[in-house]
């Protein structure tokens, strides 16, 4: 009997210290792909937070720790259920350790196997039915990293289609940003406020009970206010509807 490939999850922190049931949920679809799926225990961050900072020196730390952990030939590939970290591993991490000779062409080989997780999953296994189901009306939020990075945007939806009772409905603007942008959103707290309640109004405006994305970064960023705006619409990672993992609160939910 053939063994499927062999995965190494990138839990990401964010899902780590916020929203674990987003790494169980990607550990299910990843096992129902045929993946044989590893956690490495010595993973930390991706270093997108320094590399966005300008500090170079602890993102370029980073990027060698993350080469040791999933450079294992072992790995055929590395998966993350965020957009932005899997954008930081396979597009940044290369420039980091250009000039270090111990582990730049391990970083160009590590960079070429990490995927996004529902890119990975269409592209890669060649996805279609998760096997799972939502009555309810939904809309998808497209993260910035995720689409202008990694060109995600139709394999989510491709994989939403294929939930049972679930309704799809697209937000005006559905591409814009909605200003949460890492540290962006701490350094200029009055824009970003101002992106993320034009980013809900959209989302309002579709009758969706439940707004899906990709990166946990942008789902807590819009959870917060549609909490603080009172909106009956709750927000949750797209991982958890596509695997039937439902049973914890809603972002910004009790």
């Amino acid at each position: 009997m053939s063994q499927g490939p062999h995965v190494a999850l990138f839990v990401t922190c964010l899902v780590d210290l916020y929203r674990p049931s987003v790494g169980f949920a990607a550990v299910r679809l990843l096992e129902r792909a045929g993946c044989r799926v590893s956690v490495p225990d010595a993973q930390t961050c991706c270093g997108q937070p320094a590399y966005n900072s300008g500090d170079r020196a602890s993102a370029t730390r980073l990027a060698r720790l993350l080469v040791d952990t999933f450079g294992d030939e072992s790995f055929d590939h590395v998966v993350a259920p965020s957009g932005s970290c899997a954008g930081m591993l396979s597009r940044h991490l290369p420039a980091l350790l250009a000039d270090d000779p111990a582990y730049a062409a391990r970083a160009d080989a590590l960079a070429a196997r990490c995927h996004e997780l529902t890119a990975f999953l269409v592209d890669i296994c060649g996805m279609d039915d998760v096997a799972a189901r939502f009555d309810g009306r939904v809309t998808y939020h497209d993260s910035c990293s995720s689409l202008r990075e990694g060109g995600v945007a139709a394999q989510p939806r491709q994989l939403i289609a294929g939930v049972a009772g679930l309704e799809l409905v697209e937000a005006a603007e559905r591409e814009a940003c909605c200003g949460f942008g890492g540290t962006f959103c701490v350094k200029y707290p009055d824009i970003s406020v101002a992106m993320v309640d034009r980013k809900v109004d959209a989302i309002e405006a579709t009758g969706a009970e439940l707004v899906l994305a990709g990166d946990l970064g942008c789902l807590l960023n819009i959870a917060g206010r549609l909490t603080r705006r009172g909106s009956a619409c709750r927000a949750r990672h797209v991982a958890e509807v596509l695997a039937g993992e439902t049973a914890a609160p809603p972002l910004g939910g009790r």
